[in-house]
């Protein structure tokens, strides 16, 4: 009896592979939502992205002061939104507004805009949505996912949600275990299997480790990783992770007669197991590459990754169509 349930649960973990994710199709992550046309985050650029079919959507999620995760890329609210103007004497002695500082309510009081900076107030991308423009606001990761949920529902898709818990240290120092919170809500949403169509990431490798080892979440987990980084470090995350997503140059090795190639990154996850999700595919920003259609086709095709995070999800679903 002992061996059949052994036998049991180990058919069980094997199972729990997200089948998107492991039939091989290159998968395409709206980065941020349909950020290349709306303003990141919002609900617009969500239901954007979600009518242009990519296979996930992301939520960066950051806690407010009430413990309410809301749906916004960084742990302060200075350059996407009018915190300044609202909300005058609630800056902390740095001078920026942190998310944590504002309950969900006064949070949803904002107005989010196109990204801007600081210290400019010119947009980052000036011919994205014009700044200061139009009407959106803050929302919460339970709001997101009953967005994409009830789409799912109502037009018979399976898009998935790709979110990340955002600067977990920095929660804790303020007295909040975001990971715990984020957890709770993926469970009662029916988020708790790697076969689920949910992928956590997080920049934090220990908070990423320790939620699959202690908070023993079976999550589809990838380790998001920064420059500089060593490979030897693979080995590690490939006992708790089972992708990586990856800054895209850190997949290029030099350009040389119009050729590419490519450092160890991509190969030496592959030989673990492990996925590649470089970021970010910008129509708008092509760094060395000479035009988007290039830009994928390198990074996916001739590099292998397994997909990417786009602002242009319709631009490189085209391009993948077309393969």
């Amino acid at each position: 009896m002992k061996n059949i349930l052994i036998l049991f649960a180990f058919l069980t973990l094997c199972n729990c592979s997200n089948p998107v994710i492991e039939h091989g199709k290159k998968i395409v992550i709206a980065h941020r939502g349909a950020s290349g046309y709306l303003p990141e985050h919002t609900m617009e650029a969500k239901a954007m992205a979600y009518g242009m079919g990519p296979d996930y959507i992301e939520q960066d999620v950051v806690l407010s002061k009430d413990n309410v995760p809301i749906v916004i890329h960084d742990i302060l609210l200075d350059d996407v939104t009018d915190v300044q103007t609202k909300f005058t004497n609630r800056s902390r002695s740095d001078g920026n507004h942190y998310v944590i500082d504002f309950t969900f309510k006064e949070l949803q009081t904002l107005n989010v805009t196109e990204r801007f900076s600081t210290t400019s107030a010119k947009q980052l991308y000036p011919n994205r949505f014009p700044i200061n423009t139009s009407s959106f606001r803050l929302h919460s990761l339970q709001q997101e996912i009953e967005l994409i949920q009830g789409l799912n529902t109502s037009t018979g898709k399976k898009i998935g949600i790709y979110p990340e818990i955002k600067n977990p240290k920095f929660h804790l120092k303020e007295g909040k275990d975001i990971s715990k919170i984020v957890l709770q809500i993926l469970t009662d949403y029916g988020y708790t299997r790697k076969k689920d169509n949910c992928i956590l990431q997080c920049f934090d490798a220990d908070e990423l480790e320790r939620i699959r080892k202690k908070l023993h979440s079976n999550l589809y987990l990838v380790q998001l990783i920064e420059t500089p980084f060593e490979t030897k470090k693979l080995e590690h995350y490939a006992t708790y992770a089972n992708g990586i997503g990856s800054w895209y140059k850190q997949i290029l090795d030099k350009k040389v007669n119009n050729k590419w190639t490519f450092t160890n990154l991509v190969s030496n996850a592959h030989k673990l197991n492990l996925k590649v999700h470089p970021y970010t595919f910008r129509a708008d920003d092509l760094g060395d590459f000479d035009s988007f259609k290039e830009m994928v086709d390198v990074l996916l095709y001739q590099a292998k990754a397994d997909g990417g995070f786009t602002d242009f999800p319709n631009k490189m679903l085209e391009i993948i169509s077309k393969k």
